[in-house]
């Protein structure tokens, strides 16, 4: 059974930073791309980051490069996002998933709030 299992969400002040974390079980982790999506209240889920399966190639939102980095430990069969100077438009849910196979994690809130 895949499991992808997100954390490191929270609340945290504008300008802040956190690091989520996406464990995968029941895959062969290093053979797929990884991709972070996220959705905030009343719009559509967005890609907010990706990396290839080797970690070699990344790709970022407009809105997020410079700012996110993604990464992976194919060792840990995991998959982090650092997030800094976040701001309020950054609040959101944030899921983990392998697009090739449509797994989905289950997600972790975001939260940017003074």
């Amino acid at each position: 059974q895949v499991q992808l299992v997100e954390s490191g969400g929270g609340l945290v002040q504008p300008g802040g930073s956190l690091r989520l974390s996406c464990a995968a079980s029941g895959v062969t982790f290093s053979t797929y791309v990884m991709k972070w999506y996220r959705q905030a209240p009343g719009k559509e889920r967005e890609l907010v980051a990706g990396i290839a399966s080797t970690g070699g190639n990344t790709i970022y939102a407009s809105s997020v490069k410079g700012r996110f980095t993604i990464s992976r430990d194919n060792s840990k069969n995991t998959v982090c996002l650092l997030m800094t100077n976040l701001n309020r438009e950054n609040r959101a849910v944030y899921y983990c998933s392998i697009p090739r196979k449509n797994y989905w994690g289950q997600g972790t809130p975001v939260t940017v709030s003074s």
